[in-house]
């Protein structure tokens, strides 16, 4: 785990799930963070499922042993280091609960037209 106990997991394939994460710029704003691609081996997978997220909803954020799943972690991400238009609308809880069933649906519909499968 990340010094500070960041951990991001998201879908490694997916270019919007990539981009987002990248343009957070999330070492450069709270230091070390652990960005673990869900479509890996990494033994931390494992917790998550057991702990019942599914990765194909939503990407997830564990912060000292707490758990945020999709609209809840962008709005995590986006509070810890988001700037810009997009950080502006997902750093409010209610309008990132709201818009990111449709970020999930366009990550779906993306994935589907490259061709890449749903996570397992």
């Amino acid at each position: 785990m990340a010094h500070g106990g960041l951990e991001v997991f998201y879908d490694g394939d997916c270019p919007l799930c990539r981009n987002y994460v990248q343009m957070l710029r999330l070492r450069d704003a709270i230091g070390p963070v652990d960005l673990i691609d869900a479509r890996g081996d990494d033994p931390r997978l494992a917790d998550l499922r057991r702990a019942g997220c599914d990765l194909n909803t939503g990407m997830v954020v564990r912060r000292e042993g707490r758990i945020w799943h999709g609209g809840e972690a962008v709005w995590m991400l986006s509070r810890l280091a988001g700037r810009g238009p997009m950080a502006w609308v997902l750093r409010d809880r209610r309008r990132a609960a709201a818009v990111y069933p449709l970020l999930r649906a366009g990550r779906g519909l993306l994935l589907r037209l490259l061709g890449r499968r749903p996570l397992e």
